[in-house]
């Protein structure tokens, strides 16, 4: 009897941990660790996004037959005894940090997986080891719409590369250039991540939002762009870099720069976590951001080059870098440009997946289709039902709704008036954005909900940007947009029509009087360059969501929501109905949807 292919992918040990099942090349489901742990960017072995691949797709754990590991674990070794070699003496802390740990486990990965897998019952299985950036290249190629296509991945760092170029034809994904570690966009973008008083592997997106607070027209500015390019970083014309590794401390230090040559180069002091945010730190952040784009701009026309093809695909963590995403789409360098939504770590437990069935499956074709990660819709999802049993232990008034349409119609109206709702609906989502299923929504037009959702909701700095959500066939009526960005992955220009001019008072006024200037007709989603980071829905990949946007767009005339992910600050986005509540009750929302069930908190606090 024929047997189907059950693979389970898995990344672990670093940050981002995550599994995904894979059943006869269809994905089928996939979370991150941190989701059940509610430890953000858990790095433990994912014990329980495994238990739930496993429930959701299988009735017998032993129908598994291939488990794939994201990456190579003795070549990462490798690397780490090579580096420290090489920079000896420096480091002896970082050593003698490190050794311990992999001495004790990392060097048993393989042991330690099948140990995990037996809590599990998972015995009889083919274990396999992919490498970190192939990892990355299959999962933005192979779920992609595209039957050829150059791919591009830039991270930090797996076990030695930190870029490649590749190109993948039918099943087939050829890696064609690599850089190596020390020399590291994904490490440069987070060392001023680091200096700018934000956390590595998180802060990113803090910074980037940062950056268009600075002023591409200042002097200091253009010194702290010549600075980057003079002293840190010698970028070829093909993208390929050099680090000046003087002024860096990851490759055998504790921390990510040498911080007095950064301050002599600079004039400006590393930044404490928290502490005031000045002018200097954003043209900063602005220099490296534009520094940044240079470079994958670089990249992309020679992938462009090397492969002929007029489609891109990108992963690993830089590919998250909306900002550079947007004007890349926009550019011309390629007819169609397609991103991994879960571009990091977590991703590379699929792509591992992904690829070790199509190297089992060369013979077969890759049909040119609609990108298969199902809208990032793969993880556990609850009934009525199960919340049903869940509020009636709460002291909680809520109402529940038999009728979809009349309640979406509800919740629109509550919205246009002011209200703040969690929303959670279907299938979590996978990857590190809301969607549409685990969100905080809100009216875009009101011009305190940025602020309100910051320093009420959300609790996090206040400069941070929100995200619309708009109807896919409305998008290109408000902003400069080629083709959907249905993951929320570019950054692009509001059209000038809806724009308001900042008066000369505002232009040189402090950043947070900028940042509260209604600056268009939406201000809330509006980015104090004119830009957002846009997500398009469109009926068939979330009919709910896009059904609720219509009931917006009825009542306001404007099919827009502001969508930002379901989390505290330092949280994961919840996963369950208990973590929503939770969640809900900490903070000022008005309203708590869980699938039909409409949770008042202004009648449950009396």
């Amino acid at each position: 009897m024929w047997r189907k292919s059950v693979i389970l992918g898995i990344s672990a040990f670093y940050h981002d941990s995550a599994a995904a099942l894979v059943i006869d090349g269809k994905i089928v489901a996939a979370a991150q660790e941190e989701r059940f742990t509610r430890k953000k960017h858990d790095a433990d072995f994912p014990l329980n996004a495994i238990q739930f691949v496993l429930n959701y797709a299988l009735a017998d754990p032993g129908q598994v037959d291939t488990v794939v590991f994201y990456e190579k674990p003795l070549l990462k070794f490798e690397r780490l005894l090579e580096t420290y070699h090489h920079f000896a003496p420096k480091g002896l802390s970082s050593w003698l940090k490190a050794m311990p740990l992999w001495m004790k486990e990392k060097l048993f990965i393989r042991n330690l997986i099948k140990k995990n897998l037996r809590k599990l019952h998972l015995n009889d299985y083919e274990l396999l080891f992919s490498e970190h950036h192939l990892s990355h290249a299959a999962s933005a190629f192979y779920p992609s719409p595209f039957k050829e296509s150059a791919i591009l991945t830039i991270d930090g760092v797996g076990e030695w590369s930190t870029t490649t170029i590749g190109y993948g034809n039918q099943n087939k994904i050829t890696i064609l250039k690599e850089l190596h570690f020390p020399h590291s966009l994904g490490l440069l973008y987070s060392a001023v991540t680091y200096y700018c008083g934000f956390e590595v592997n998180d802060g990113e997106y803090k910074l980037m939002g940062l950056a268009p607070y600075g002023d591409e027209h200042s002097s200091q500015y253009h010194r702290f762009r010549q600075k980057i390019l003079n002293n840190l970083v010698d970028v070829r014309n093909d993208g390929s870099l050099l680090l000046n590794m003087d002024y860096f401390e990851f490759a055998t230090g504790l921390r990510m720069t040498n911080n007095q040559r950064w301050t002599e180069l600079f004039g400006l002091a590393p930044r404490i976590a928290e502490g005031e945010l000045k002018f200097d730190y954003m043209n900063l952040a602005l220099a490296f951001q534009r520094v940044t784009e240079e470079i994958i701009f670089k990249l992309a026309q020679t992938a462009r080059s090397l492969t002929g093809s007029s489609h891109l695909v990108m992963a690993g963590g830089v590919a998250l870098n909306s900002v550079a995403n947007g004007k890349l789409a926009a550019s011309g360098i390629f007819d169609d440009i397609w991103i991994q939504p879960a571009a990091s770590d977590a991703g590379g437990a699929l792509g591992a997946a992904m690829l070790a069935y199509h190297l089992d499956n060369q013979e077969l074709e890759k049909e040119k289709k609609a990108d298969q990660m199902l809208n990032c819709q793969l993880g556990p999802y609850f009934t009525n039902n199960d919340i049903k049993k869940f509020l009636q232990f709460q002291a909680a008034d809520y109402q529940y709704w038999e009728d979809e349409e009349s309640m979406f119609e509800w919740v629109a109206t509550q919205i246009a008036n002011g209200k703040i709702f969690g929303w959670f609906r279907g299938r979590m989502e996978f990857g590190p954005r809301a969607l549409g299923n685990r969100s905080i929504l809100a009216d875009p037009r009101n011009p305190d909900m940025q602020r309100k959702l910051n320093l009420n909701i959300k609790f996090r700095e206040s400069f941070r940007p929100f995200a619309p959500s708009v109807l896919e066939e409305d998008a290109a009526q408000y902003f400069d947009l080629k083709g959907p960005s249905p993951y929320m992955l570019q950054v692009v220009p509001l059209l000038n029509h809806f724009q308001i001019g900042y008066p000369d008072q505002i232009k040189n006024a402090d950043w947070k009087e900028k940042l509260y200037f209604h600056r268009s007709e939406i201000p809330s989603i509006t980015h104090v360059d004119y830009t957002a980071r846009v997500q398009t829905v469109n009926q068939k990949a979330n009919p709910d969501f896009y059904q609720l946007l219509q009931k917006m767009k009825k009542i306001t005339g404007i099919g827009m929501l502001i969508n930002t992910s379901f989390n505290l600050r330092g949280e994961p986005i919840v996963c369950s109905p208990a973590d929503a509540y939770r969640c809900f009750n900490k903070t000022e929302m008005d309203y708590l949807a869980l699938e039909n069930f409409i949770i008042n908190k202004l009648k449950s606090d009396q």
